[in-house]
């Protein structure tokens, strides 16, 4: 597999074909030939090609190259009424000179982050839950360890055969998985405890709970172990800069039954929660995801 981010292998593709231009469908699928190994497990998600390549598209928009904004140009095709782009010499030739990259992100603008990455790289729902919709009945500070920053549905049987759901049902299997995400700007020797803890406390209801930091000290990273396999937490480390190169560090223990009591709890605290377990019951009772419901 290649080391190149995707956004590298985008660049690298246009500076070798200089002065041509691409539409973004087209930059895909010379992707896809030249990568496939490193689409190979992303392109399993998906139910056919032409919806997995739609996919990619629309990861695929200029946003994702504004650091590369002196070399690469990009305008819309009067003929095709779509986007073209492609590669210009420019300041940024010299190999020596990197691009801007954003290197200090605040937790809250880690939020829309971790939600574009869970969306699209682990096709999951999400869903911000914000402290400011808690009642304060606890006391200041006590629903930090009540519920977590980011909520998600991932829904295992979203594009199966309605015979395989209706057998599914019948037999009391899971069809929907629920994760919980605390988030932390960075991982450090003084917070890195007492941040993995707050997560065992506000975390441990879902199938799947895990700590979020788009920093983590090296020296930390055996302690994280440990907790991770006693408590079953898992663990995070946010690119926020390139969110495909985030990867999971360890894993969570998928728990198969949700603490639907602690989900009560924190339903009668926080009304964003209690708009999650909703849109929740919603696909429970009618097997529908609503896109605008999600992903915010």
């Amino acid at each position: 597999m290649s080391k190149l981010s995707k956004t590298e292998k985008i660049v690298k593709f246009l500076e070798e074909h200089q002065d041509k231009k691409f539409t973004t469908r087209e930059i895909v699928e010379n992707l896809l030939v030249l990568y496939p190994e490193d689409f190979s497990e992303k392109r399993k998600k998906y139910k056919d090609e032409k919806t997995f390549i739609n996919q990619l598209c629309a990861e695929n928009s200029y946003a994702h190259l504004q650091a590369f904004h002196n070399i690469i140009k990009y305008e819309k095709d009067p003929e095709l009424k779509k986007l073209v782009y492609w590669y210009q010499k420019g300041e940024y030739e010299n190999p020596s000179i990197k691009p801007r990259l954003k290197d200090n992100y605040s937790e809250y603008e880690l939020y829309p982050k971790l939600i574009q990455y869970l969306h699209q790289e682990l096709d999951l729902y999400c869903l911000r839950i914000d402290e400011k919709t808690s009642t304060n009945i606890n006391g200041k500070g006590a629903n930090k360890w009540l519920h977590p920053d980011i909520v998600a549905m991932k829904a295992l049987d979203q594009d199966w055969d309605s015979s395989v759901k209706d057998c599914m049902k019948q037999s009391s299997s899971q069809n929907v998985k629920l994760f919980s995400f605390e988030v932390k700007k960075e991982l450090n020797t003084s917070n890195s405890r007492e941040s993995f803890f707050q997560t065992v406390s506000n975390s441990s209801w879902a199938n799947e709970g895990y700590l979020v930091a788009s920093t983590i000290a090296k020296n930390c990273y055996e302690e994280l172990r440990v907790l991770s396999s006693l408590h079953g937490i898992g663990v995070i480390l946010l690119n926020p800069n390139q969110i495909e190169e985030s990867k999971t560090i360890f894993p969570a223990k998928h728990k198969f039954d949700v603490n639907w009591q602690s989900v009560n709890r924190i339903v009668n605290v926080n009304a964003h929660f209690k708009e999650y377990i909703d849109y929740v019951s919603v696909y429970y009772r009618t097997g529908k995801i609503f896109e605008k419901n999600w992903n915010k």
